[in-house]
């Protein structure tokens, strides 16, 4: 195993609470402490603060957040802060997904139908790769870490170690291969394949951009290269390569034949409960189902629902948890649950939601009870991987308060730019829109831009065409809007190009817009979780990267929520204003965003795709862009518009030349 220290690299030093949060996260961790909360506001430099504690700690890290677009930002980030060690992403591969269901009421078999995205498959095993092989891994993940991911014991087991010298009959090696899930190229060559031209193997691993090349003479391998995939270039010779399965749910033949004899038995329990109660026709499709999964398991050890006979495969007893991401990473790693208000209830609920459908499943004859094992983790089973925890959020949950000790709540409210809250103020509804127009002009002739939330997708349109037809640039963002019209439209507000975005709750975590200085809260005194606590301080921190930032809420009442609110803003503030008074700070809008969207985003693949498609030969060019468009898809599903706008560019460009 690699042992090779993480390495932060960063052109500026913590400032602002970034030194004293650092020391205090550090020193617990070291003391082992089981829980620490970071209560970070907007624009802290939280990342900056967390890269720093594991620099310092070295030790595998997971990152846990709540959604594909924060994943994506946080793995953007510690990668520029962490270049020299092992970044990975971890999120759900489906671009689309209808799971296996049977609704009674209709009898209505919904089969399971998915579409994979291969780009995002190679991050996740690029993941696993990389926790079984060094120890310097920083893995960002969404909930999909608590879903099961095959034996990692079997994973690791079945990886297949060549090195140079090495005897070995090359057709045994090719069996392998196979066994482990590789496919034998036919017209084109992707990753999770191998072919064979004369004495040399070729193979892709599904966790990477390259080629192992193995060369042969007679049985002996004589050289082992590692090549550029597209050009075939060289990037190193190599003394020796482990090959890791192409798949996640990999076992061994004799643990298949084994499990075999468990399927059949309970299949012959069940079998004989549906024809005792009479239920026939179950009775013959659970029998006629399960036969054929295990016929096309004993021929080429896998079947399409593999997972729901893992509890076989593993050798586990019913209800016990399959193996996890989290069951990839040693004992002593360190868990970083980000915005953990929302993450954190968010893996709670999670088991709840699919059983349901399963027991339908399992009570019509579609699968066998140990259905239920393919599952996520219950809550208290991933209470046991908790070991060395940060939560990190402005707004914490009752889970985070209950179970941190008071001196181990770090607090994080001084910016390291000085920035400080925007101010709040409550205005009545009477009136709000014409208010709220002046604001719009007000923030227009200082070359800002404006969020306005409401609670329904009809106001939001109502309003978005009221304003548009007084001549306001302006738009309105919510769920039915796909996404790359999402990423469209935020892009032309930070770019200008539009002044007013008019949204619900996706103007909440994860939005980074230095530009937007004014935001309009509609409803303000309504209940609901749109108008919590939680949400009110979430959706005023977006505010918080512009120096002239400012926050109207419209109500005709004063909620709790609104006080509590209020409250905790004016206590930052009054903080914020002090130390910069203190040290004589003068705050500044952010100005990157801008400059980033017009010069090209911080993307470090950029060049290296550049100088990659000037070497290309024409008949490998479209097979080139092809791979970029994957590229731009991922980028669209993770909100990243600047990188899936540099994408497009390069794309267009290329297809000009083409």
């Amino acid at each position: 195993m690699l042992n090779k220290n993480f390495e932060l690299i960063c052109p500026y030093q913590p400032a602002g609470d970034q030194p004293l949060a650092i020391e205090k996260l550090v020193k617990g961790f070291k003391n082992e402490t089981k829980f620490q909360t970071l209560l970070g506001i907007t624009g802290s430099g939280k990342t900056f603060t967390m890269a720093n504690a594991i620099a310092q700690i070295q030790k595998p890290t997971l990152v846990l957040t709540h959604n594909k677009t924060l994943a994506a930002q946080l793995c953007s980030e510690f990668t520029e802060f962490f270049p020299n060690n092992a970044v990975s992403y971890f999120v759900s591969y489906y671009d689309y997904y209808q799971p296996e269901a049977y609704m009674a009421s209709t009898d209505t078999y919904i089969e399971k139908d998915a579409s994979i995205n291969e780009e995002i498959n190679k991050h996740r095993h690029a993941a696993t790769m990389n926790l079984l092989t060094r120890k310097d891994v920083i893995v960002i993940s969404s909930v999909s870490c608590i879903y099961g991911l095959g034996s990692v014991d079997d994973y690791a087991a079945l990886a297949i170690e060549l090195t140079v010298g090495e005897t070995i009959m090359r057709d045994k090696l090719l069996r392998k291969l196979t066994e482990i899930q590789y496919r034998r190229s036919q017209m084109s060559f992707d990753s999770g394949m191998f072919h064979v031209l004369g004495d040399t193997l070729e193979i892709f691993p599904p966790g990477g951009e390259t080629i192992f090349r193995i060369e042969f003479f007679g049985d002996e391998i004589e050289r082992i290269t590692e090549v550029e995939d597209f050009t075939g270039e060289l990037i190193q010779e190599m003394e020796s390569v482990k090959i890791f399965p192409a798949k996640h749910d990999v076992t061994t033949k004799e643990k298949i034949e084994r499990s075999v004899a468990g399927i059949k038995k309970d299949l012959d329990i069940r079998y004989e409960e549906f024809i005792k109660s009479g239920r026939l026709v179950e009775a013959e499709r659970i029998k006629t189902r399960t036969e054929y999964d295990i016929e096309i398991l004993l021929e080429t050890g896998y079947c399409n629902g593999i997972e729901n006979y893992t509890r076989y495969l593993n050798g586990l007893k019913a209800g016990e948890p399959q193996a996890t991401l989290l069951d990839y990473f040693p004992d002593d790693f360190l868990l970083m649950i980000d915005e953990s208000h929302i993450t954190v209830p968010q893996v709670g609920g999670m088991h709840n939601g699919n059983l349901s459908r399963k027991k339908n499943l399992i009570d019509y004859g579609f699968r066998l009870p140990s259905a239920y094992d393919n599952r996520p983790l219950k809550f208290e089973e991933f209470e046991t991987h908790m070991k060395n925890v940060l939560f990190i959020s402005a707004t914490p949950g009752q889970y985070e308060f209950e179970h941190t000790k008071k001196e181990n709540l770090i607090e994080q409210i001084i910016r390291p730019t000085g920035l400080i809250d925007p101010e709040v103020e409550v205005r009545p509804s009477e009136n709000q829109i014409q208010d709220i127009l002046a604001e719009i002009k007000n923030r227009i002739k200082m070359g800002d831009r404006t969020l306005i939330t409401t609670l329904t997708k009809k106001d939001a349109e109502k309003l978005t065409d009221f304003l548009s037809n007084i001549g306001i640039k302006v738009r309105y963002l919510h769920s039915d809007i796909d996404t790359m019209e999402r990423i469209e439209i935020l892009r032309s507000l930070r770019l200008g190009e539009i002044d007013v975005v008019v949204g619900i709750n996706l103007l909440r975590e994860g939005l980074d817009l230095p530009e937007v200085s004014f935001i309009a809260i509609l409803d303000a005194d309504k209940q609901g979780f749109l108008r919590s606590t939680t949400s009110l301080i979430q959706t005023i921190g977006r505010a918080a990267r512009n120096v002239n930032g400012h926050v109207v809420m419209y109500a005709d009442k004063m909620t709790p929520a609104m006080i509590s609110a209020l409250d905790e803003t004016s206590r930052r503030r009054a903080i914020q204003l002090a130390h910069n008074e203190k040290h004589g700070i003068t705050p500044a809008t952010i100005k990157k965003a801008i400059k980033d969207i017009a010069m090209g985003s911080k993307d470090p693949d950029k060049e290296k795709r550049r100088k990659k498609a000037q070497k290309l030969p024409k008949e490998l060019m479209k097979e080139f862009i092809q791979k970029l468009e994957a590229e731009m898809e991922i980028a669209v599903i993770n909100m990243e518009f600047e990188k899936a706008a540099d994408l497009r560019d390069e794309i267009e460009e290329l297809k000009m030349k083409l």
